[in-house]
C-alpha cells in the first residue's frame, strides 16, 4: 500500500504553466524528498497528489487506481503542513482524535489509536496539556499524530520543519527518519533544504521551474549529478565551478570541483588564489578563496587549517573528483 504514480502531470493557473507535463514513481515504502529553490513547484506537486490542487492535464494513481477525480479526504493520504493548525482549546489528546471524531469511530478504537500514536511519538506524557503548552516540536508531534491515527497510504509532508529553530529542526529531521523507519509508511516530503533532503531521503527528486531535472538517490546526485543546476544545489557546501580558458583544458565548457575535493598548498598548484575569509570552527575549516580569475572558490578540510585572510594559496583536485560540464549545463561523462 502506498505506491504513487504520475503520468504526463501538469498544472497551469489561467494561462501560467507552473509545472510542464511530468511523470514519477514513488514506490511503497519509499521516503521521497522534493526538493529545489522557492517557487520551483514542489508544494504544488505535492498538493496535486494530495487533491488540493486539481491538475491541468494527466492522471495521478494510488496503488494502481486512477486517484485523479477522487476527493482529497477518499485518497488515503495524509497531509502534515508547514503551520500546525491545532486547535488552541483542544488538549494533546482531542487534537489527535479529531480526524477519528469525524469519521466516527467508536470510542475504544479512538482511544486505541491515540494512545499508540502518543507513545509512538513519545507524546504520552503531554496527552492532556494543550498547544500553548507545548514547545514548537512538541506541537509538530502532535500534527504527525493527527496524520498518523488515519492509517494513511503515505504521508505528505509540506516542510514541516521550516518553523522551527536550528536545533528542533535537526531532532525532529532524526525523529521523522525513525518514525518512517518503524512504520514503513510511504512517504513525501517538501523541502528547500538540500541537506534535511540529503539525510532523510531514499529517493531525491530535484525540481526547476516546474520540471525534474533529476531523480535519484542522495549518492547518486552528489556523485552523479546530471548537470549544472543539480550539482550546485546538492553538497553542503555547494560545487564551485570555473568557466573560459582553465575549464577547456579539460573539454569542458565549465568544470565544477566540491569544497571537499579541493586541496591546498602555499607552492604550487593549477589554481592560485587569496583568502579571503577563514572560518576555524573546529572539527572543519573553510576557507573562502578569490582565484586570480575572479571566481570564488569555497574549500573545506578537516581540523584547522592554518591559513588567514591575505595569504597566498594554491588549490588542486584529483582528476576523478573533477566534474565537466557543457555549455548546456549538462554533465560531460
Amino acid at each position: 500500500m502506498g505506491s504513487i504514480k504520475l503520468e504526463n502531470v501538469s498544472k497551469s493557473f489561467g494561462t501560467v504553466e507552473v509545472i510542464p507535463p511530468l511523470n514519477l514513481d514513488i514506490n511503497e515504502g519509499e521516503f521521497v524528498v522534493f526538493v529545489g529553490p522557492s517557487g520551483c513547484g514542489k508544494s504544488t506537486l505535492l498538493r496535486l497528489i494530495a487533491g488540493l490542487e486539481d491538475v491541468t492535464s494527466g492522471t495521478i494513481s494510488i496503488d494502481g487506481q486512477d486517484a485523479t477525480e477522487i476527493r482529497p479526504a477518499r485518497r488515503g493520504l495524509a497531509m502534515v503542513f508547514q503551520s500546525y493548525a491545532l486547535y488552541p482549546h483542544m488538549s494533546v489528546r482531542k487534537n489527535i482524535a479529531f480526524p477519528l471524531k469525524m469519521a466516527k469511530l467508536d470510542q475504544a478504537e479512538i482511544d486505541r489509536k491515540v494512545n499508540k500514536a502518543a507513545e509512538v511519538l513519545n507524546l504520552a506524557s503531554y496527552i492532556d496539556r494543550r498547544p500553548g503548552q507545548l514547545s514548537g516540536g512538541q506541537r509538530q508531534r502532535v500534527a504527525i499524530g493527527r496524520a498518523i491515527v488515519r492509517e494513511p497510504k503515505a504521508f505528505l509532508f509540506d516542510e514541516p520543519l521550516s518553523n522551527l529553530d536550528a536545533a528542533l529542526r535537526v531532532n525532529m529531521r532524526l525523529e521523522i527518519s525513525e518514525l518512517h523507519q518503524n512504520l514503513k509508511t510511504t512517504m513525501v516530503y517538501v523541502t528547500h533544504d538540500q541537506v534535511e533532503a540529503m539525510t532523510m531521503a531514499d529517493k531525491i527528486v530535484v525540481l526547476r521551474a516546474g520540471v525534474i531535472e533529476q531523480v535519484g538517490s542522495p549518492l547518486e546526485l552528489y556523485r552523479q549529478p546530471a548537470n549544472k543546476f543539480v550539482a550546485s544545489f546538492i553538497g553542503s557546501p555547494k560545487m564551485n565551478f570555473i568557466d573560459g580558458e582553465a575549464a577547456s583544458k579539460y573539454q569542458a565548457h565549465t568544470i565544477g570541483v566540491r569544497p571537499e575535493h579541493l586541496r591546498f598548498s602555499r607552492e604550487s598548484g593549477p589554481w592560485k588564489g587569496v583568502v579571503g575569509v577563514a572560518e576555524h570552527l573546529g572539527s572543519d575549516t573553510f576557507l573562502y578563496v578569490t582565484l586570480e580569475g575572479g571566481e570564488q572558490f569555497t574549500v573545506r578540510t578537516v581540523g584547522n587549517a592554518e591559513f588567514h585572510h591575505g595569504d597566498v594559496v594554491y588549490l588542486s583536485a584529483e582528476p576523478e573528483n573533477i566534474y565537466r560540464f557543457d555549455e548546456n549545463g549538462l554533465a560531460i561523462k
